[in-house]
């Protein structure tokens, strides 16, 4: 079952800062690598490199980062299109979402995916197909079957 991946998740997984957040991220991302089940679009990935070379405390090199980014090029990546805009545009409009949001809720739909898993959106929330997963919510579980 396809998976979409948030940005925040990504983000955790290189970030030591939050060990209880670095350890679950890190395990479902090994675990999409495994499935092949993961989901990512360019602006998840606009958004990993920008936040972990400028904005966490131990920032990654701008390489380190590049490198990262070029590994999930190897996943299933939904690109930005005129179409993904107009339709995340609608979503706004019928959602209590914010517009980056609504790019990633997309992405997810378009793609096919079931699961978007991310701490920015409510767990449990569905919007069309897809379910939204927050895999750092008290009581998920850290291992397999998230």
């Amino acid at each position: 079952m396809a998976s979409f991946v948030d940005t925040n998740v990504l983000v955790y997984a290189e970030d030591r800062d939050d060990e209880r957040k670095h350890s679950i991220a890190r395990d479902l991302v090994v675990e999409l690598w495994r499935s092949r089940e993961g989901v990512l679009s360019v602006q998840v990935l606009q958004e990993f490199f920008v936040t972990v070379t400028r904005k966490i405390a131990r920032p990654l090199s701008a390489t380190k980062a590049q490198e990262i980014v070029q590994e999930y090029l190897r996943w299933r990546v939904v690109d930005n299109t005129g179409t993904l805009l107009t339709s995340a545009i609608g979503l706004v409009q019928r959602s209590n979402v914010s517009f980056w949001d609504a790019m990633i809720i997309q992405a997810a739909i378009d793609a096919g995916c079931h699961r978007i898993y991310s701490e920015d959106l409510n767990d449990g929330q569905r919007f069309e197909s897809a379910t939204v997963h927050n895999p750092f919510a008290k009581g998920k579980p850290t291992g397999r079957g998230r």
